[in-house]
């Protein structure tokens, strides 16, 4: 219920045992009687000395908006919440997802292959040459804030895969896992930024935590322990992330509650996605 402070009187305040006020004559247009939503038990006391106004107050108790998990920290904290839910029990303990593809396992229980790894490498970068044009093109201004972050990879992968030519293996075409979600990339990023800023932000994110994981292991079991470029990262990553994570969140401050859920509920798009290429390690 609203308050009503400092109602001017047009008319002298006199001191009357059943006294009751009346409604002033200079209200706004918008203001009508049924605002007036008093108890039955509401009482009105004049002040002791003579003034030409007073004050009506009537509290109420106002149910608190509902906190999304993770929002205090952060709009950031906020989208990890939602993604860590759909990993799977084996691959982070906040998981609650069902294992139902090979990759929802755990990395130690995969059988990658050299063919597979390279079209998981293709395809990834045909994603990292996506997400970067869009990026520097910024058909939204808040695109821009995101240039040169230092978790580009595009480059990074054009290093691994003519080291792979060197050893003498044929580099693929991009595949429909890669080439579907490049198209999908770019069309979301013309006309709903908040769904694109939430692929942008899992795929890098995951590739500096679970995708390095599984860079390591496949490169234990297929590569002679090799480490490729596309696990390197110039500067202190920790840092790198941090800087991103302030610009995401200052991006996001700007939002409705309502684009923020929508931001949200685009992750189980990007896991999809994602899912099918990192799909082609195995394949």
């Amino acid at each position: 219920m609203a308050s009503l402070t400092s109602i001017s009187q047009s008319h002298t305040l006199l001191k009357k045992p059943n006294f009751t006020p009346s409604i002033p004559h200079k209200l706004s247009s918008s203001f009508t009687p049924r605002d007036f939503l008093f108890s039955k038990t509401q009482s009105f006391k004049l002040p002791q000395m003579a003034s030409r106004s007073y004050v009506v107050s009537a509290s109420t108790t106002e149910t608190p908006r509902k906190r999304y998990p993770g929002e205090a920290k952060g709009f950031v904290e906020e989208m990890r919440f939602v993604a860590m839910k759909l990993h799977t029990k084996e691959q982070a303990k906040e998981g609650e997802k069902e294992v139902k593809q090979p990759e929802e396992h755990s990395v130690r229980k995969w059988e990658p292959s050299i063919d597979g790894y390279l079209k998981f490498l293709v395809d990834s970068k045909l994603v990292y040459d996506t997400l970067e044009s869009i990026i520097d093109k910024a058909a939204f201004p808040i695109y821009a804030e995101f240039r040169n972050t230092g978790l580009e990879r595009s480059e990074k992968l054009a290093k691994d895969l003519q080291w792979f030519e060197e050893q003498g293996y044929a580099i693929p075409k991009p595949s429909s896992p890669g080439i579907t979600y490049a198209e999908y990339l770019k069309e979301i990023s013309d006309k709903d930024p908040q769904a694109f800023i939430c692929h942008f932000y899992n795929t890098y994110f995951a590739h500096s935590a679970g995708g390095r994981m599984i860079g390591k292991k496949v490169a234990q079991q297929i590569l002679n322990n090799r480490e490729l470029e596309f696990y390197k990262w110039d500067g202190d990553l920790s840092q790198l992330l941090q800087n991103v994570r302030d610009k995401l969140n200052k991006v996001a401050e700007s939002w409705t509650r309502d684009e923020k859920n929508h931001c949200l509920e685009e992750t189980e798009k990007s896991f999809k996605h994602s899912g099918e290429i990192l799909r082609l390690i195995l394949s």
